[in-house]
């Protein structure tokens, strides 16, 4: 392939790790999960109710 002569492998998969590693990072870091509105609630309970 003389197309690819001035480009080295090593190059090459250097180059598509470290864009595989640069957007799996900002997929990591960017996603913001949504809590779901039933959990909050059923942590709701009175301090003045005691058993014993």
């Amino acid at each position: 392939m003389p197309q690819m002569a001035p480009l080295s492998w090593l190059t090459l998969f250097i180059v598509f790790s470290i864009t595989l590693i640069l957007f799996g990072v900002m997929n990591y870091f960017l996603f913001n999960p949504e809590a779901p509105e039933s959990s909050s609630s059923q942590f709701k309970t009175s301090p003045f109710n005691w058993k014993w």
